[in-house]
Protein backbone atom coordinates (compact mmCIF):
# COMPACT_ATOMS: atom_id res chain seq x y z
CA UNK A 1 0.00 0.00 0.00
CA UNK A 2 1.40 3.71 -0.64
CA UNK A 3 1.33 5.26 2.18
CA UNK A 4 0.11 9.50 3.02
CA UNK A 5 3.74 10.56 3.18
CA UNK A 6 4.60 9.11 -0.60
CA UNK A 7 1.70 10.96 -2.31
CA UNK A 8 2.94 14.46 -0.06
CA UNK A 9 6.46 13.82 -1.57
CA UNK A 10 4.84 13.68 -5.14
CA UNK A 11 2.96 16.98 -4.82
CA UNK A 12 6.02 18.40 -3.28
CA UNK A 13 8.05 17.70 -5.74
CA UNK A 14 5.56 18.88 -8.12
CA UNK A 15 5.36 22.36 -6.69
CA UNK A 16 8.79 22.55 -6.70
CA UNK A 17 9.02 22.04 -10.32
CA UNK A 18 6.81 24.66 -11.15
CA UNK A 19 8.15 27.47 -8.60
CA UNK A 20 11.35 26.71 -10.23
CA UNK A 21 9.95 27.07 -13.62
CA UNK A 22 8.37 29.95 -12.47
CA UNK A 23 11.29 31.53 -10.77
CA UNK A 24 13.93 30.28 -14.10
CA UNK A 25 11.45 31.66 -16.79
CA UNK A 26 10.91 35.51 -16.20
CA UNK A 27 10.61 35.69 -20.06
CA UNK A 28 7.76 33.84 -21.77
CA UNK A 29 3.93 34.20 -20.43
CA UNK A 30 3.03 30.80 -22.22
CA UNK A 31 5.36 29.05 -19.60
CA UNK A 32 4.36 30.99 -16.66
CA UNK A 33 0.57 30.00 -16.80
CA UNK A 34 1.89 26.40 -17.45
CA UNK A 35 3.53 26.58 -14.26
CA UNK A 36 0.71 27.96 -12.31
CA UNK A 37 -1.47 25.39 -13.60
CA UNK A 38 1.53 22.73 -12.12
CA UNK A 39 1.51 24.98 -9.01
CA UNK A 40 -2.49 23.98 -8.43
CA UNK A 41 -2.40 20.52 -9.92
CA UNK A 42 -0.16 19.66 -6.49
CA UNK A 43 -2.20 21.13 -4.68
CA UNK A 44 -5.27 18.99 -6.22
CA UNK A 45 -3.41 15.79 -5.53
CA UNK A 46 -2.86 16.91 -1.62
CA UNK A 47 -6.81 17.29 -1.67
CA UNK A 48 -7.15 13.87 -3.06
CA UNK A 49 -4.59 12.19 -1.06
CA UNK A 50 -5.93 13.86 2.37
CA UNK A 51 -9.40 13.39 1.31
CA UNK A 52 -8.60 9.39 0.69
CA UNK A 53 -6.83 8.76 3.64
CA UNK A 54 -9.26 10.41 5.71
CA UNK A 55 -11.96 8.69 4.46
CA UNK A 56 -13.95 12.23 3.59
CA UNK A 57 -15.00 13.48 0.63
CA UNK A 58 -14.78 16.57 1.21
CA UNK A 59 -11.01 17.39 -0.41
CA UNK A 60 -12.55 15.48 -3.53
CA UNK A 61 -15.54 17.70 -3.86
CA UNK A 62 -13.44 20.65 -3.25
CA UNK A 63 -11.12 20.17 -5.45
CA UNK A 64 -13.92 20.19 -8.46
CA UNK A 65 -14.11 23.32 -7.43
CA UNK A 66 -10.39 24.56 -7.93
CA UNK A 67 -10.38 22.65 -11.07
CA UNK A 68 -13.23 25.15 -12.25
CA UNK A 69 -11.28 27.94 -11.17
CA UNK A 70 -8.08 27.06 -13.09
CA UNK A 71 -10.30 26.48 -15.96
CA UNK A 72 -11.53 30.40 -15.76
CA UNK A 73 -8.03 31.48 -14.96
CA UNK A 74 -6.45 29.40 -18.10
CA UNK A 75 -9.16 30.95 -20.22
CA UNK A 76 -8.94 34.55 -19.37
CA UNK A 77 -4.90 33.81 -19.02
CA UNK A 78 -4.38 32.60 -22.89
CA UNK A 79 -7.03 35.29 -24.09
CA UNK A 80 -4.33 37.66 -22.70
CA UNK A 81 -1.91 36.16 -24.69
CA UNK A 82 -3.80 36.17 -27.74
CA UNK A 83 -4.47 40.04 -27.23
CA UNK A 84 -0.49 40.55 -26.47
CA UNK A 85 0.52 38.61 -29.54
CA UNK A 86 -1.42 40.47 -31.72
CA UNK A 87 -0.55 43.68 -30.15
CA UNK A 88 3.42 42.99 -29.85
CA UNK A 89 4.18 40.39 -32.10
CA UNK A 90 5.86 38.50 -29.32
CA UNK A 91 5.15 36.84 -25.71
CA UNK A 92 7.70 38.48 -23.32
CA UNK A 93 6.46 39.47 -19.99
CA UNK A 94 8.43 42.68 -20.65
CA UNK A 95 5.69 43.39 -23.30
CA UNK A 96 3.02 43.84 -20.59
CA UNK A 97 4.24 46.22 -19.33
CA UNK A 98 4.65 48.39 -22.43
CA UNK A 99 0.73 47.95 -22.88
CA UNK A 100 -0.57 50.70 -19.94
CA UNK A 101 -2.80 52.86 -20.78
Amino acid sequence: MIALSDYLILAAILFGISVAGIIINRKNILILLMAIELMLLAVNFNFVAFSHFLGDVNGQAFVFFVLTVAAAEAAIGLAILVVLFRNRRSINVDDITSMKG
